[in-house]
């Protein structure tokens, strides 16, 4: 039986660190530009996260923040 055919990991051409500069460097690009995205994401989200304490309106504050006793 002849196996020569087959695919194998020897036979790629980017196998065991021979992958060309242009592919690593889109590989490199790829990752960088990911991480400046999430990085960007992030601080959207921090910016845009403040919760306001005040719960209501200035004619029904919804709190009553007298003692009534």
């Amino acid at each position: 039986m002849n196996f020569d055919n087959e695919p194998s990991m020897s036979k790629i051409d980017d196998y065991n660190g021979n992958e060309s500069p242009s592919k690593r460097k889109t590989i490199n690009n790829i990752i960088l530009g990911l991480l400046v995205l999430g990085a960007v994401y992030a601080g959207v989200r921090y910016a845009n996260s403040s919760v306001s304490d005040y719960n209501g309106t200035p004619d029904k504050p919804g709190i009553n923040t007298t003692k009534g006793y």
